[in-house]
């Protein structure tokens, strides 16, 4: 409403600013981004850095993770080692000579096997090796049917069977082999002042690790070493539905009259607790790749604060041409966003290929990281609108004449 001369009164309606639209808050946004490139990259370079460390981390742990859950479905989780405990007075107990064929009659089980250390003996390359040197290799007597139990196999040779096991025969674990310096079968190691023939080299067991460090001859062959014909351990392998009831059968039924001094474990239960360590392992890096993404918002923050000092005259004459605040609001935030979700793509394309040639390395499955690839996707948008908010309301608080002042 304003006053005419002669006294009278005329409605003007003032022009409506023009809507931003999509297309138009788009090209202004990325405007700033265009003129500027190698800032933009090297701003969205921070973000990239910090979602590639957070999607890398995790899926290297991912991976990790996704092959130990496969090696435990290969090997499964029904097999059950019975070894001595202790006795009331704390000293080493032993297990009865009967174990294995105790074992072998509870319903459910379908193998079972054992071995027995023979601690009068040492294993060598030569003979010229001082004897004391064992390299932390054992010697254990080792039934034929062992391998058949721990679902275990041979990279060279072949296992113990009825006929080796009455003559010098040796079959090598994988870190036995490794340290005597074998790696096929055929040569010969020196085992209680006698030569002994590696009929085998074993590939590594996984759920039996000391099977790696040992040295393992015949049954009945090691009696004339000195063995005394106890088992030590017994593998035993059951049906999965029936594990849970063989396990509190068989202190009871490896030594009736002391089965408090029986120690029953499930190997698989360390490799499952390895697995959990991995996922919680997830969340440490998880935190760390976050603390590297928010120094790369940050980045973005101050790149956009100058970005507003830098352009003011432009601030100021979109403003003179009808800009409301609020579009320039936008118009920064909008480029804030922008350069922070190219660089949380790029980052989530780096961390996904380090994955990938990880796995390929290793040879594992490979397993994306999904809750990281969206957690730090979104991470990054979010960072780039927190980044972007305080320069995008300084840039539209600026005045025409204050803008073009300047």
């Amino acid at each position: 409403m304003i006053n005419l001369p002669e006294g009278g009164r005329r409605l003007i309606t003032l022009p409506e600013p023009a809507r931003l639209r999509l297309v138009d808050l788009a090209a202004v946004g990325l405007g700033g981004l265009y003129g500027r490139p190698l800032r933009a990259v090297l701003s969205a370079l921070g973000i990239a850095i910090g979602v590639a460390a957070m999607v890398g981390l995790v899926g290297i742990s991912t991976v990790s993770r996704a092959a130990l859950l496969a090696q435990i479905e290969k090997l499964g989780t029904n097999m059950l080692t019975v070894s001595a405990g202790s006795t009331l007075t704390g000293e080493p107990a032993t297990l009865p000579a009967t174990a294995e064929r105790m074992v072998a009659r509870i319903p459910g089980v379908t193998g079972v096997s054992a071995t027995g250390l023979v601690d009068t003996v040492t294993v060598r390359r030569t003979d010229k090796i001082d004897i004391a040197t064992t390299g932390g290799i054992t010697v254990q007597a080792a039934r034929p049917g062992l391998f058949g139990a721990l679902g275990a196999t041979v990279r060279s040779g072949t296992f113990l069977n009825a006929a080796t096991s009455r003559y010098p025969a040796v079959v090598l674990g994988a870190t036995a082999a490794t340290r005597l310096g074998v790696d096929r079968a055929g040569g010969h190691v020196h085992i209680g002042g006698r030569w002994f023939l590696v009929i085998g080299v074993a590939d590594r067991v996984p759920l039996a690790a000391e099977i790696n460090r040992s040295a393992l001859i015949g049954w009945e062959y090691a009696r004339t070493l000195g063995f005394d014909g106890q088992p030590t351990t017994v593998y035993e392998r059951s049906s999965d539905d029936t594990v849970t009831a063989v396990r509190e059968l068989l202190p009871a039924t490896v030594d009736p009259e002391h089965p408090e001094q029986v120690t029953v474990s499930r190997p698989s239960d360390a490799l499952l607790a390895g697995a959990e360590a991995e996922r919680t392992l997830n969340a440490l890096l998880f935190g760390l790749g976050g603390i590297a993404l928010l120094a790369g918002g940050v980045g973005i923050a101050n790149i956009m604060v100058i970005a507003v000092l830098e352009r003011r005259q432009e601030i100021g004459l979109r403003r003179s041409l009808g800009a409301t605040r609020g579009q320039i609001r936008l118009q920064f935030l909008t480029e804030s966003v922008t350069l922070s979700a190219l660089g949380g793509l790029a980052g989530v394309l780096l961390g996904l290929a380090v994955c990938a040639v990880f796995a390929l390395v290793k040879g594992w499955p490979l397993a994306v990281p999904l809750p990281a690839v969206a957690g730090g996707a979104l991470a990054a948008v979010l960072m780039g609108a927190v980044a972007g908010i305080y320069p995008a309301r300084r840039a539209a608080l600026l005045t025409p004449t204050e803008a073009l002042g300047s």
